[in-house]
């Protein structure tokens, strides 16, 4: 038998739903513990409990005295065949931010090798990274680049202008994304830890491949996205 959802998770999970609606805005308050108590039909503990996650993984704020407030709503990331993250960011009106978390060589897997289209064991770059949109953490993420196809590539990425200057500066002028697979996912205690939200949380967890002019794979990457801050939207 499956064991029930835990009251309080419930009551959180209706309230990132009315805060992803727009039902509340960033900046607005909530309902008094009372108010909410009444609404769920449970007691004003059960109401806190389920506050304090929200204010954990950033969504809410409170302030003694005066009660609990939306600290911002998700931001809306389009999905395209041209996807940049500085640029997604910053159309949304929000100050986006890149960290590197470690850079290895090792040998693909089978499953990466094929989608890179390179023999399995090949070398690649890969790149672990936690994106950040006005100072939160927002995703962490894992690229592989094929380096006997991209020789040059970790110097070009040395000088921190990012991924889109890199390739153009070792002779691949531009990327499109070729696919995107979408999954939910729940948030593992590293995870939980490195974006800043509760272990369990849900995450939108993006498989994608991106190619050059000619169809060529430059870059397979893995991303998981805080659920409660992006909201992933698909467009042409």
């Amino acid at each position: 038998m499956r064991d029930k959802t835990p009251l309080w998770s419930a009551i959180a999970g209706a309230l990132r739903e009315d805060i992803a609606e727009g039902r509340y805005a960033a900046g607005d308050k909530l309902p008094t513990e009372a108010q909410m108590a009444d609404r769920f039909g449970v007691n004003r503990h059960t109401v806190r409990h389920a506050l304090a996650s929200l204010v954990e993984a950033g969504l809410v704020r409170t302030r003694r005295g005066s009660g609990a407030f939306v600290a911002a709503r998700p931001t809306d990331y389009p999905i395209g065949r041209r996807v940049r993250f500085t640029e997604n960011l910053r159309r949304a009106g929000r100050l986006p931010g890149r960290e590197v978390l470690l850079q290895e060589v090792r040998a693909a897997t089978e499953g990466e090798a094929a989608a890179l289209e390179i023999a399995a064991g090949a070398r690649v770059l890969a790149n672990h990274g936690r994106s950040l949109a006005d100072g939160q953490p927002v995703a962490i993420s894992e690229s592989l680049y094929p380096l006997d196809r991209l020789p040059g590539l970790p110097e070009a990425l040395a000088e921190a202008r990012g991924v889109t200057h890199a390739l153009r500066a070792i002779g691949v002028t531009d990327y499109i994304r070729a696919s995107t697979r979408i999954t939910a996912v729940v948030a593992t205690a590293t995870q939980a830890v490195q974006l800043q939200v509760t272990e369990g949380a849900p995450l939108l967890k993006t498989t994608s491949l991106n190619v050059d002019p000619k169809g060529v794979p430059v870059e397979f990457g893995r991303t998981w996205w805080a659920g409660d801050r992006i909201t992933l939207t698909l467009e042409e």
